[in-house]
């Protein structure tokens, strides 16, 4: 084929926000031809294809390729299904609600080879990571001996979560902070740094919200190297922080307020003790302002990586079933605060998934919903 036919399913905020680029010509060799949303108004859509049944899309023949936008337990149901229908995906995050669902998209993946299954992780596209990311993988910064990632300036007003039925609910969402804001954080941590092997959660649930699930976060971390890290994350807390600190032993990095900062150790310091002759000695630095810019519209430079590896089989930025590292750890501290006691990595899908169907079962909430007054939802976005 020469382009690419999409659909997208699901018309909140983020569908809403894919269509409006890819309609604007933003992504090369794909045409987004077809909306699917049971209850969306789809009126302003009226040039293309609509639908309120995702299966009845599938089933048109009218797309080569789907964009799953919808809230997050759909997101295993109508991957699984696009795939059987003979369809590429991409996944908005989370790519499941929980690690079990998660494993068993990514079967169903396994089970189409020829087809692509992609997940929407645009921090990967911005610059600031991907020099990050250099100077972790080329050896510069050397082996990271601690991680340390404060994103406190997620803050969300009460009427956000009762904007939708679904939001910060163990039933319609499967979790709060991590699974939703920070995912995309979580996501970018493992990428840098790896998966932890050893997780503490300690979570508060409704702290800052009218809301059962977690908005204020702090989990420690264990890397099978020894390295340790501490993750935090809120909705509550504001102007809240942006802070990610690595240090390895051969510097620290620094990403705060859009500047990246290595200070950068003359020699290894595991080395340096070694071998000094001086009870207070400490390596030289130097300390180096890392320049980047940002990435220019992050979700369109995915779905054009998705395009193109549909059509030329480029590599994927993100494939889809390395979407299971972040829910599993929003999922793992959640479990571990509620256990109050540090679990192993990796954990125990099926045992998550009880958990969560007994939150869900014993869940007493009644959830308020309201109309919002439209915003400018890119205001939300961060890198």
């Amino acid at each position: 084929m020469e382009k690419v036919r999409l659909g997208i399913i699901g018309l909140g905020n983020i569908g809403r926000y894919h269509a409006d680029y890819l309609l604007q010509g933003k992504v090369q060799r794909c045409e987004l031809v077809a909306v699917c949303d049971p209850v969306a108004p789809l009126d302003r859509y009226g040039a293309l294809q609509r639908f309120t049944d995702a299966e009845a899309l599938f089933r048109s023949g009218c797309v080569d390729a789907v964009l799953i936008a919808t809230p997050h337990y759909q997101h295993t149901t109508l991957g699984i299904a696009a795939l059987e229908a003979g369809l590429h995906i991409l996944v908005e995050k989370p790519i499941s609600s929980h690690k079990a669902d998660a494993e068993r998209l990514i079967a169903a993946s396994r089970q189409h080879p020829n087809l692509v299954f992609a997940g929407m992780f645009q921090l990967r596209t911005e610059p600031r990571y991907q020099k990050l990311r250099r100077l972790i993988t080329s050896g510069e910064l050397g082996e990271i001996v601690r991680v340390n990632w404060i994103n406190t300036d997620w803050y969300r007003t009460e009427i956000y979560f009762a904007s939708g039925g679904w939001r910060a609910t163990w039933k319609g969402e499967g979790g709060g902070v991590l699974l939703n804001q920070c995912l995309h954080n979580l996501d970018t941590l493992q990428w840098l740094c790896g998966m932890p092997s050893r997780v503490r959660g300690f979570c508060q649930f409704g702290r800052y919200h009218d809301i059962e699930v977690e908005d204020n976060v702090t989990a420690y971390l264990e890397w099978p190297n020894r390295a340790t890290g501490v993750f935090l994350g809120s909705t509550g807390e504001s102007p809240g922080t942006n802070r990610l600190e690595i240090a390895g032993t051969r510097g620290k990095v620094v990403l705060e307020n859009n500047r990246l900062f290595f200070t950068r150790n003359e020699v290894d310091m595991i080395e340096f003790s070694r071998t000094a002759k001086q009870a207070f000695a400490r390596p030289d630095v130097w300390n180096v302002e890392i320049p980047f810019t940002d990435a220019v519209l992050p979700h369109a430079i995915m779905v054009q990586n998705f395009v193109n590896a549909i059509l030329d089989g480029e590599p994927l930025i993100a494939p889809g079933p390395e979407g299971i590292h972040s829910v599993e750890l929003a999922n793992a501290i959640v479990f571990s605060a509620l256990l109050d006691r540090t679990l192993d990595l990796p954990m125990d899908g099926a045992a998550w998934e009880a958990k969560l169907r007994e939150l869900i079962a014993q869940s007493k909430k009644e959830k308020r919903v309201v109309q919002v007054e439209a915003a400018d939802f890119t205001a939300s976005f961060r890198r």
